[in-house]
């Protein structure tokens, strides 16, 4: 399977989470459910992120987190502008990487580390399912529930959202 069998699923899940982000509400950005927890901002920003991993998961061998050249963790955005305009920059250069990966880039293997160490190795299309697309998946229902206790109505993203009145 090359990644343009990926594409998809890959326009599901990232057009599902760019409705989620599309209601982070700006005046709630400082908003955490726990003193453990990101804010509101960060969690939106961290998640529009994800995508920006695809492209050194696809075209580089081993990302060390620690490295001069890594791509470090992103600033909180601080309007809803920037936080859109940060996850579609990541998401176009994500899709396009991902149309052009052959069957055998995915089966190789990507490795991340950090200060020289490996935290894993994995084939690739094992990367894009967990360390992508599970991650998305898993912050984006984080950031839901954040969304709701602010008392945000929820977008339809597999089915009907009792927030619009389809159930």
């Amino acid at each position: 399977m090359n990644g343009a069998a990926w594409l998809p699923e890959f326009d599901l899940e990232f057009g599902n989470t760019r409705k989620i982000l599309e209601r982070v509400p700006f005046d709630h950005a400082e908003y955490r459910p726990h003193p453990k927890s990101y804010t509101m901002a960060e969690l939106a920003t961290h998640l529009a992120w994800v995508a920006h991993w695809m492209v050194p998961t696809l075209e580089m061998d081993l990302l060390d987190m620690t490295a001069p050249d890594a791509m470090g963790s992103p600033k909180a955005c601080t309007s809803s502008e920037e936080l859109l305009a940060f996850f579609d920059t990541g998401i176009k250069a994500a899709r396009a990487s991902l149309e052009a990966a052959s069957a055998e880039c995915l089966q190789g293997t990507w490795s991340l580390a950090s200060h020289g160490q490996t935290h894993f190795t994995m084939p690739r299309f094992a990367v894009l399912r967990s360390f992508i697309f599970n991650h998305a998946i898993h912050h984006r229902g984080q950031l839901e529930v954040y969304l709701r206790i602010n008392d945000v109505p929820l977008p339809a993203l597999y089915g009907p959202s009792a927030d619009e009145g389809k159930m």
